[in-house]
């Protein structure tokens, strides 16, 4: 009957709709510090992307980024040499977009079966937009941090329970964006085996912050 047809269509629409609300909902991500995304990752690179290509493997496909590299931070010894990102084509499924020819990237990912796979949950960031202390995060001073474990605090009252914990607050203030701490400073462990927040004026030994400041 026409009536019972519009309301199968009906159906089937609200069904769409959903899948589609499920798919776009699908990719959450933690925030995570820079050092963390540094040093839980295999690749850190700053690169340009030069070219893209849609691949036809999995449900959604993967895209293919070529990339010019100018510069490894981290994973000399998984590959030395990165020309492909691969990443899921679709952003529902934490798949990230890249844009050719128009900016250099830090690009961070993981190494499977030799390809390199990013993807949102990944920090990848236009590189201008990095601060100064962040670039020097990158070339040394996350480096020195992998350590140390960045502990997030999401409500107070929230403590350090380990002498190689620093307490990140930015989510109190930042609602999970950027914060200072993620921009300007960096989780340290010195020769006493303490990690503490390191701004940078100084070398690290001769700068001891408290590991709840800032």
């Amino acid at each position: 009957a026409p009536g019972r047809r519009r309301v199968l269509s009906l159906f089937l629409l609200l069904c769409s709709w959903s899948l589609t609300e499920l798919l776009v909902e699908a990719c959450t991500c933690v925030p995570v510090h820079p050092q963390d995304a540094f040093c839980n990752s295999d690749i850190v690179i700053r690169a340009k992307v030069v070219g893209k290509k849609l691949m036809k493997d999995g449900p959604f496909g993967t895209m293919r980024y070529t990339v010019k590299q100018m510069k490894m931070y981290r994973g000399f010894d998984k590959m030395p040499h990165v020309q492909y990102i691969y990443t899921e084509a679709s952003e529902s499924l934490c798949g990230v977009k890249l844009e050719v020819n128009k900016y250099q990237y830090m690009i961070t990912g993981r190494v499977y079966d030799g390809k390199v796979y990013t993807g949102l949950c990944n920090l990848n960031e236009k590189w201008d937009r990095l601060t100064l202390s962040q670039r020097k995060g990158l070339n040394h001073r996350y480096h020195l941090g992998c350590g140390c474990k960045i502990k997030p605090c999401y409500y107070l009252p929230c403590f350090v329970t380990s002498k190689n914990e620093c307490l990140w607050t930015d989510m109190l203030s930042s609602f999970g964006q950027p914060g200072y701490q993620s921009k300007h400073y960096a989780c340290i462990k010195h020769k006493d085996g303490y990690c503490s927040w390191y701004r940078g004026w100084a070398p690290p030994d001769k700068t001891i912050i408290n590991a709840t400041d800032p």
